[in-house]
């Protein structure tokens, strides 16, 4: 190559680079967010899943993208996560839908309802289902966009002070319990108390309420339920795959780079695979642990069962005759579920029953 002819190609290439830097530099800055969640830190599954997701997306940014986590009570209260996104107190929050079915009980479908999806089906919907669509055209009327971030699998009954063996024994029940759940309950007699996750273990000591639920065999064991009461029931049918969701601030979200939209939702997926694994990795000590100690392990019965069903969906009718938002979404959840079971008495269930019957055969 001619001396001539090199440096004019060497001035183009400079001048590509000038170009090109700050480009690169405007696709990558560094931000500096505040996440509040509903959670404390003891529980370090349910928060730890926030943790998880904000050194993710920490990672993949090289730092330059940092969102700094608080725990339940640091900024505001637990309950009102969700209120502090929506508003730009903090950019995001991670925090369960169904807290805020004061709001709207559409939120509820976003996170468990009575009789709704199980953890796989809840993904499946969510991610490929429509749900994700669905539950954002909805979130966005409360000036946020929601992602799954965290999965807590089918939850447990709860903690009672005496036995279940009928639905009548629930008449008159003063059962730690909020939301749409509650409200199903209070169908068959249950007098649903909303207490906060840290007023629990004293209302139940005192016996200022005569049963809690809370999420499973490892954080209640943490949370020491089983010190003060004995009768620990199966399944939580109304939290049968509880997705916890990471809000963002909607005009904060549209001011991020592609780039980083991108390694937010990538990462809010890892942290929703993170919880779910470990819980599933947790849950089976600590119930060995719970039964070991004295807790008694009781199924509700078909007929409990049965009349909770009945009377969800009695109420599921009642709202959609109100609320058209909830209608659509409660509408298009039980169909997807219709097509889910069809689907898992084939292969999944089939296969799960053997292979259970196959472990208690030793």
């Amino acid at each position: 190559m001619k001396r001539r002819d090199f440096l004019k190609v060497s001035a183009i290439g400079a001048a590509g680079a000038a170009v090109a830097s700050p480009a690169i530099a405007q696709s990558s800055p560094e931000i500096k967010w505040r996440m509040t969640s509903s959670f404390p830190k003891s529980l370090d599954t349910l928060y730890g899943g926030s943790d998880y997701f904000v050194k993710q997306v920490a990672e993949m940014t090289d730092n330059k993208f940092q969102i700094q986590l608080f725990a339940a009570g640091e900024i505001v209260p637990g309950l009102q996560a969700l209120d502090a996104a929506s508003n730009a107190t903090v950019e995001m929050c991670h925090t369960a839908a169904y807290y805020y079915v004061g709001k709207d009980p559409t939120f509820a479908i976003y996170a468990s309802v009575p009789f709704g999806l199980n953890a796989r089906q809840q993904n499946s919907w969510w991610y490929q289902g429509g749900g994700m669509e669905l539950g954002n055209e909805f979130f966005k009327k409360f000036g946020v966009i929601g992602f799954h971030c965290g999965n807590t699998g089918t939850q447990m009954g709860g903690w009672f002070r005496k036995e279940i063996k009928t639905v009548a024994d629930l008449s008159g029940l003063k059962f730690r319990i909020g939301g749409i759940a509650g409200q199903v309950l209070q169908k068959v007699g249950v007098v649903p108390q909303q207490i906060a996750g840290g007023d629990i273990y004293p209302a139940l000591e005192k016996g200022t309420i005569d049963a809690a639920e809370w999420v499973g065999p490892y954080d209640d064991e943490k949370l020491g339920f089983q010190k003060v009461a004995k009768y620990y029931y199966y399944p939580g049918f109304w939290e049968g795959g509880t997705a916890v969701h990471a809000f963002c601030n909607l005009d904060k979200w549209n001011t991020l780079p592609k780039t980083y939209q991108a390694i937010v939702a990538n990462a809010a997926a890892n942290a929703n695979s993170w919880m779910a694994a470990r819980y599933d990795m947790q849950n089976p000590g600590a119930l060995k642990r719970l039964v070991a100690g004295g807790t008694q392990l009781r199924p509700f019965t078909n007929d409990v069962l049965d009349a909770c069903l009945k009377a969800t969906n009695e109420l599921w009718a009642e709202i959609s005759a109100k609320n058209a938002d909830f209608k659509k979404s409660i509408d298009a959840m039980q169909a997807y579920r219709s097509d889910q079971y069809l689907w898992w008495q084939v292969a999944e269930y089939t296969f799960d029953s053997f292979m259970i019957r196959s472990r208690t055969r030793g």
